[in-house]
């Protein structure tokens, strides 16, 4: 084919990669144009104009919260289109040009306060585009921190965090998981803060900034969904951990975090062990400020994570393994749409429990997989039965769902297949669509294809329909049994028949531990038997925030306000998700008391929230 013919093939259609060599990657890569592909959460038409490439020239503005300059995209449209539909969230945008400076004809949709709104330009014969534009001080994927809000209160601090539709408020793009774009760019902050982001770093060639600021270039030749690509700048220091693996933190955390993090190289030998090359190069965490609101973000080359993973026992180090294993489910192989995350977040789970296995041990495992069985019955327990599905509303399913449900399914197949073969179908899978969109009809095809065949007496076993689109769990799920975690439940059961609790030997328990014993207690307890428990294990004062979190859940629903000074220090200096909504929402639970705790403590929190955060807790608060 020709030139065009081949990119035209590209825009339209999904197309084998598998003969490329590892760690190789398309220049461009397909589309899916099934119907149950279609992005509902984008206003982008990919099948008519697409991104391919995305080139920023950006200046950084802490005084002013804003971030400015240009994004230049290159595009690939069929015949005859005569506009390209890019996905925008609040963005004020100056001029639209084509790559001579031409000014092109735009319009802005209606918006939609979650949605954004449709960038509609009629690009004509242009190929390449020229947008400028600034972001606002309230953009949903920028937190900006003032130095206070620091670990170390001497210098400003800004992240993006892009998952799921929050990119299309700082970069004017086509915000979709299922259209993938390289991308490079070009950044200038202050002179005393360091830029890092989820590409290569690139030094030669770079501009340099105007005096007082300094700039930073960086490229990622992998074609990615918008959502991954991440910035962070503020007083960053860096640590190597291995040949290809280093941690980036503040420096008042750097030594704590590569203590926690030593074994990162030992993980990312695991997991290429398990599936094959790891494609991306460098793999490098950045320990972001305590107000960052997930455990983990995937981003290549450099992962995001939260603070509150560094309690010093390593016993959190699973949110490294799972941010690994999103190398290969998530950012290789990607939801076509938000539809079926479970297609990143259900496999990266899996993937992350064998890396978990391969490097700590089969009960260290078992353990996690375990309390992951208890998550996954409890979210079916509070669920509408649609939200229980793994395919269904985008962003609809409950709690950790799409996570627990979809690594069961997976790990209920490598029982009825056998490990060695499932680990080969698995291996065999990301190589052949590496590099692509998928969906959960496309992944059913896949495993019918190329692991069951013609064997109707295992595709009746496997339940695979029941699985994915309907609610509930089938009958054929398999519980992963801790023996650790039985012998909590011993201890548990004592206490519960009233031995004192310091008869309890706690040495030596870890995060997992903790959360076994405290998230099955009765949740009625007496004052107290409470006030036993904090002054045996001193909980309210607990360096983990993980424990204190299921602590203060079991206190407030006695309403035990000995704990309400802990309450508010939780409150106040944690900011992810997992660990502060469920104390917000106990609280709002407990009628008029909690719920003028929780606003309260909110008033004065929420500065210190990332905006996604203020918007789930809000939600929370709005239930009451």
């Amino acid at each position: 084919m020709t030139r065009a013919s081949r990119a035209l093939a590209a825009l339209l259609t999904p197309f084998a990669l598998s003969s490329l060599p590892a760690g190789a990657s398309p220049a461009v890569s397909p589309i899916l144009t099934t119907s149950e592909a279609r992005d509902v959460l984008s206003y982008a038409d990919p099948a008519t104009a697409r991104v391919r490439h995305i080139d920023l020239d950006l200046a950084v503005d802490f005084d002013r919260q804003v971030i400015a300059g240009t994004a230049t995209l290159d595009l690939i449209a069929a015949r005859g289109a005569e506009r390209i539909v890019l996905d925008g969230l609040d963005l004020d945008i100056a001029a639209i040009t084509d790559a001579r400076g031409r000014a092109l004809t735009w319009s802005l949709g209606a918006a939609d306060s979650y949605k954004g709104a449709a960038i509609t330009i009629e690009i004509g014969a242009a190929r390449r585009i020229v947008i400028r534009y600034a972001t606002r001080p309230d953009a949903r994927a920028l937190q900006w921190l003032p130095p206070e809000l620091t670990l170390g209160k001497a210098r400003p601090y800004l992240f993006s965090q892009g998952q799921s539709i929050n990119t299309r408020s700082w970069i004017p793009t086509q915000d979709s998981p299922g259209i993938r774009q390289t991308w490079s760019a070009r950044i200038t902050a202050p002179q005393d803060l360091r830029v890092v982001m989820s590409g290569e770093a690139r030094a030669q060639g770079c501009k340099p900034a105007s005096r007082g600021r300094r700039s930073f270039c960086f490229h990622m030749e992998n074609p990615v969904p918008s959502y991954l690509i991440a910035m962070a700048i503020g007083d960053i220091g860096f640590r190597p951990l291995g040949p290809r693996s280093g941690v980036y933190a503040e420096p008042g955390m750097l030594d704590r975090a590569a203590r926690e993090l030593s074994d990162t190289e030992k993980m990312i030998d695991a997991a290429e062990s398990l599936y094959g090359a790891y494609r991306w190069g460098r793999f490098d965490v950045l320990v972001l400020p305590p107000s960052f609101p997930f455990g983990g973000m995937e981003n290549p080359r450099l992962t995001f994570a939260t603070p509150t993973i560094i309690t010093g026992d390593k016993s959190n180090i699973n949110v490294i393994g799972h941010e690994l294993a999103h190398s290969w489910s998530g950012n290789l192989v990607t939801n076509a749409t938000w539809s079926d995350s479970w297609l990143n977040e259900g496999f990266t789970t899996y993937f992350e429990n064998r890396i978990d296995e391969a490097v700590y041990g089969k009960e260290r495992a078992a353990t996690l997989a375990d309390l992951q069985w208890d998550d996954l019955q409890r979210d079916l327990a509070t669920a509408t039965p649609k939200a229980t599905r793994l395919h269904g509303e985008p962003e609809g399913s409950a709690g950790q769902l799409d996570y627990y449900k979809g690594s069961a399914f997976l790990r209920t197949i490598e029982q009825a297949v056998g490990r060695e073969r499932w680990d080969t179908y698995l291996k065999s899978y990301f190589d052949r669509h590496a590099f692509q969109p998928q969906t959960s009809a496309g992944f059913l095809a896949d495993l019918r294809r190329h692991l069951i065949g013609p064997d109707a007496a295992l595709e009746a076993q496997l339940q695979l329909e029941d699985w994915i689109f309907s609610p509930g769990l089938p009958n054929n799920a398999v519980h992963v049994k801790s023996a650790t975690l039985a012998r909590i439940d011993a201890d548990r059961e004592r206490f519960k028949a009233g031995v004192p609790a310091r008869s309890i030997d706690t040495k030596g328990w870890g995060t997992q531990e903790w959360l076994r014993f405290l998230d099955k207690l009765p949740r009625q307890q007496t004052a107290a038997r409470l006030a036993e428990i904090d002054q045996a294990y001193a909980l309210s004062a607990s360096p983990n925030p993980y424990v204190r979190s299921a602590w203060l859940q079991l206190a407030i629903a006695n309403r035990y306000e000995p704990v309400l000074p802990s309450i508010e220090d939780h409150l106040m200096h944690i900011g992810r998700i997992l660990l502060i909504g469920p104390v917000y929402r106990a609280l709002i639970e407990q009628s008029d008391w909690g719920n003028l705790i929780a606003r309260r403590i909110y008033d004065q929190a929420k500065a210190g929230y990332h905006p996604v955060t203020r918007v789930g807790i809000e939600r929370i608060l709005k239930e009451s």
